[in-house]
């Protein structure tokens, strides 16, 4: 009985010391009920120790009455053997009474220490990736590019990190959340006041506060509500994102806002006040004389969801606000692409409605939206652009292969009005044609331009489709592969080929390496 004290008091004390060891994200969920089964064990040992003290009593009377008759050596080696086993006694005691103390200690911690609450997750997603119109290919990870953004690199390759600290415990306990995206996050495409682009590494960095059971405030930089597709490569069922997440979509904002949803948890909904895209203050545009002009006035975003059964949600979202218009002029006062607008700003306006429809292995995606900016088409009129995606995956289980799934999408976005642009499709930005965009295939006919007389503003702009197709393979639940084909194209010749001469369509081939943690 003593040999199984000392073995559950050891085995005790092991389990304390790597409990105490266990600080990641993954290991902190399951401390509580370790801790639980910690003060099982010592109430056990407690009662093991009772026990013992017991027998002892009990074999301590006949070693009394018979004390008379025996010789005196024995009387002193059970004396002896008493004392031994009070010594124990009171060892063990001390070591309950310590691991007690630990295990006290360690409550607090995961409650109301500095680790309490905290979280750090993410991945790494390196990938190769061959571009037929550039005729170039290699690894692609880190490529700190700012202000750059084509469809073949987006927002992948890179490291993505999302650190959330809760304060407290329960469904009313505030939080901050920041995730660190440093070369190909919404960052690297975040501008100042002044439109400078400042290498920004955050992609989100948010505090939400609890307001009551239901609804929720939130203030920080914000990721888009707007959309079916995730910003995340290891949530995404394909490699690249889709032309509307890309090229259609309001991206990240700076401000505040509500979310909240139904007891039932049915509805939900989330609306915010904040800078027009991807700006970190209020746009400042200087103008002739030392003059300067701001768009002082925030952006509404909205959204609804409505989850009609647990396989199926439907969501409708949208953003109006003025937005500064892309202006590549040489000399202040004039703005827009032919320099002759008033005002920097124009309003924006955006709608799109989608659906998710998940069922087993089965995932199912659509989205429809349109939008507009005053005074942001090329030839100096109102922008307009809609588009479509369509999305479906299936998973399985392969004999040799282990956990796999497959993807298909289209997508469709037409921005031919006015010859064409919008605040997230800019010309000229590559190439030597200042009325295409030449990497990610959108602008108008070259042919046109060089053919007009009045800068190409009676030329109309491009429509632009995708068919993408991927193979997933999961070897593990933290590791994830993606191979995918991509062919883009263009009813004008956009593409900018090596030779520098222009085709309707390009083609990618992918493969990426998610690890996640």
């Amino acid at each position: 009985m003593k040999l199984k004290v000392i073995v559950l008091v050891s085995a005790l004390a092991f389990q304390l010391t790597a409990l105490a060891a266990q600080t990641d994200a993954v290991a902190r969920p399951s401390v509580a009920a370790q801790l639980d089964a910690l003060q099982a064990q010592i109430t056990s040992l407690q009662a093991e120790i009772h026990s013992l003290q017991a027998q002892a009593k009990v074999k301590a009377a006949p070693q009394t009455a018979a004390a008379a008759s025996p010789a005196s050596a024995t009387a002193s080696a059970s004396a002896e053997d008493s004392a031994a086993l009070a010594r124990d006694f009171q060892s063990m005691h001390e070591q309950v009474n310590n691991l007690t103390l630990k295990t006290d200690s360690l409550e607090d911690a995961a409650t109301t220490g500095p680790l309490a609450g905290l979280s750090v997750t993410g991945y790494i997603d390196p990938l190769y990736l061959y571009n037929r119109a550039q005729h170039s290919g290699g690894f692609q990870f880190l490529n700190h590019d700012p202000g750059v953004y084509d469809y073949f690199e987006s927002q992948i390759g890179d490291v993505y990190l999302d650190i959330k600290k809760t304060f407290g415990v329960g469904p009313l306990a505030p939080a901050a959340e920041i995730v660190i995206q440093p070369n190909r996050g919404v960052g690297s495409t975040l501008t100042n006041g002044h439109g400078s682009v400042g290498n920004n590494i955050l992609t989100q960095a948010d505090v939400t506060v609890p307001l009551n059971s239901l609804t929720t405030f939130t203030a920080g930089l914000l990721q888009s509500p707007i959309g079916y597709e995730p910003l995340p490569s290891n949530q995404m069922l394909t490699l690249t994102h889709n032309l509307l997440y890309d090229f259609s979509e309001p991206a990240g904002m700076v401000g505040i806002g509500l979310k909240g949803n139904n007891a039932i948890f049915t509805h939900f909904w989330q609306v915010y006040l904040a800078n027009e895209q991807l700006r970190t203050a209020g746009a400042i545009v200087n103008g002739p004389n030392d003059t300067s002009q701001s768009n002082w006035v925030p952006s509404l975003s909205a959204r609804f969801d409505d989850a009609l059964s647990t396989a199926l949600d439907i969501g409708v979202a949208g953003m109006i606000g003025r937005s500064t218009l892309f202006s590549p002029c040489a000399n202040p006062g004039g703005y827009g692409y032919q320099c002759n607008a008033s005002t920097p700003f124009g309003m924006m306006r955006y709608v799109e409605t989608d659906l998710t429809y998940t069922r087993d292995k089965l995932q199912l995606n659509a989205q429809l939206d349109y939008g507009e900016q005053q005074k942001g088409a090329y030839d100096g009129g109102t922008a307009r652009w809609y588009g479509i995606s369509l999305q479906g995956h299936k998973k399985w289980t392969s004999t040799w292969l282990g956990h796999m799934g497959a993807t298909l999408r289209f997508d469709y976005l037409n921005d031919t009005a006015n010859g064409g642009g919008a605040p997230n499709i800019l010309y000229g930005l590559s190439g030597g044609n200042p009325s295409v965009n030449a990497t990610s295939g959108f602008g108008i006919d070259p042919a046109c331009f060089s053919a007009s007389t009045r800068n190409g503003t009676e030329c109309k702009g491009a429509t632009h489709y995708d068919i993408t197709a991927d193979l997933l393979f999961f070897p593990t639940q933290q590791i994830t592969v993606k191979f995918e084909y991509r062919h883009d194209q263009a009813n004008h010749p956009v593409f900018l080929m090596n030779d520098g001469t222009y085709s309707r369509a390009n083609d990618i081939l992918a493969t990426q390496f998610i690890y996640s943690f």
